[in-house]
């Protein structure tokens, strides 16, 4: 299926199909009691989402929404348990996706904690560059997005653009 940028593929709560990102990029965004919601993850192509319910089936943890045009396959949840039970090589090949899921979220705490608050945009910038290389950060995601990825302000976000913007 392809998923258009904004369209949403699945949200918190709802119970449904696993998928795999083909092509494209999704986030993940965390409604909260208060209506407020935090930007949690981003999703790469190859990973088979949600990573909580690989093993066993849960509510989705939060809302998918497409950054970009995305193609993605909706995988059947009885079919794909029903595939552990009858191949266990496959929990390698879960182990191997949420190892490097855990790599990614390992540099994403390497950015909240760096000293420089533009130090954690530029790392950003570099790991959006390593997956969609010719559109700018800012298209993708609005300054506030950014800054709760990067544990900033929106404001803080916006004065560092600006800057970039100027020495270029």
């Amino acid at each position: 299926m392809i998923l258009h940028k904004g369209e949403t593929l699945f949200r918190q709560g709802e119970s449904g199909p696993l998928y795999r990102l083909h092509k494209g990029l999704l986030k993940i965004v965390r409604l909260h009691a208060d209506g407020n919601s935090t930007l949690v993850n981003m999703i790469v192509p190859d990973e088979l989402i949600p990573h909580h319910s690989l093993l066993s089936p849960n509510p989705y943890y939060g809302t998918a929404v497409a950054l970009v045009t995305s193609e993605i396959e909706a995988i059947s949840p009885s079919e794909w348990y029903r595939s552990l039970e009858q191949d266990p090589r496959k929990y390698r090949d879960i182990a191997l996706q949420l190892q490097d899921k855990l790599r990614m979220m390992q540099q994403r705490i390497d950015q909240l904690t760096e000293a420089a608050p533009a130090e954690k945009l530029r790392k950003l910038q570099g790991w959006f560059q390593t997956h969609i290389a010719s559109v700018p950060i800012t298209d993708i995601l609005t300054q506030d997005e950014i800054g709760q990825f990067i544990g900033l302000r929106r404001e803080t976000v916006n004065r560092l653009l600006r800057a970039q913007s100027a020495s270029e």
